[in-house]
């Protein structure tokens, strides 16, 4: 009966780790979304001789593009890097060690 309770606790844990990657990931997919196409609006504007200089993309200049790709830059090396530096087994090493305290903590008569 504790092996069901472990079982299904551990599915639960893994279950809730996988959602927070799954979340990161789709963040980070958006903002690379918008950081191309702020790049593409970028060269546009500086080296075209189109009109945009509407509201949002009359404020996209050079000092903007390279504190935008920096930050772009380390949300990739924080994605890419993690996922490798933290890998399957990190995860399967925390996990117990989190189980094992849950497991502690919880006093059963």
């Amino acid at each position: 009966m504790e092996t069901n309770s472990n079982n299904s606790s551990e599915e639960n844990v893994l279950k809730e780790l996988a959602s927070k990657k799954v979340v990161k990931l789709k963040s980070f997919y958006k903002h690379t979304f918008l950081y191309a196409a702020a790049m593409i609006l970028y060269v546009l504007k500086e080296y075209t001789e189109l009109p945009l200089n509407f509201f949002p993309i009359h404020f996209l200049n050079g000092v903007v593009v390279i504190i935008w790709s920096a930050v772009y830059v380390g949300s990739a090396i924080d994605m890419f890097v993690s996922f490798k530096i933290f890998g399957k087994e990190w995860e399967e090493r925390k996990l117990r060690s989190l189980l094992e305290k849950k497991n502690r903590t919880q006093k059963w008569e």
